[in-house]
């Protein structure tokens, strides 16, 4: 099984990009997803948070408008809620991959794959990029996105021209939906030919 590390800096495009590996019937673990489902209501991590982070959470799971707050440049409060959220995910990680092992490839969706050293973890980096104005646009355009709140989560994040020079493939998310859609089903044809050789 080919494992496909899936990263690229926040309003790159890489939920679209993970849609469409989807799309191609590729199995997706979403780490996003899995942390909205960990910090959900009912959600296994609240009772943690709370105790660390006062009134941030409620019945319907974390507020994620506080908890924002609370840790966004603040190294120290983001470290103690990725103590908590981290071997949470991964515990879901090996589980998917467990899962989906008879599989010719997968694809794990991780915001933070090269930042958290992920990137250990998977046989090809694929980056998700598009220009730095592209970027800002999409991102300011987000519900309750802010000019500061953007450059806190920048700020945690490794420059997107370093990302490229690092990654075995980079799909640029610039260009027409269907161009992008092509290059995704081109690697995947390329991934499923390799390995029925």
């Amino acid at each position: 099984m080919i494992v496909i590390g899936l990263t690229g800096s926040i309003g790159m495009g890489k939920s679209a990009v993970s849609a469409m590996f989807r799309q191609l019937h590729v199995p997706v673990f979403d780490a996003d997803a899995v942390v909205h489902e960990l910090q959900g209501p009912q959600g296994a991590l609240l009772q943690s948070i709370e105790a660390q982070f006062p009134d941030t959470t409620g019945t319907q799971g974390v507020d994620r408008q506080k908890l924002s707050a609370a840790v966004l440049d603040k190294p120290e409060a983001l470290a103690v809620l990725e103590r908590i959220v981290h071997p949470a995910v991964a515990k879901r990680r090996e589980t998917f991959l467990k899962r989906h092992r008879a599989r010719h490839m997968v694809v794990l969706d991780i915001p933070l794959l090269l930042e958290k050293k992920s990137w250990q973890q998977v046989d090809l980096v694929l980056v998700v990029s598009a220009p730095a104005w592209i970027q800002r646009r999409r991102v300011l355009a987000r519900h309750n996105m802010t000019p500061a709140k953007f450059r806190a989560i920048l700020k945690v994040q490794i420059a997107d021209h370093i990302k490229r020079r690092v990654a075995d493939i980079v799909i640029e998310t610039a260009r027409p939906r269907n161009a992008t859609r092509a290059a995704i089903r081109q690697l995947v044809a390329c991934i499923k030919a390799k390995r029925t050789r």
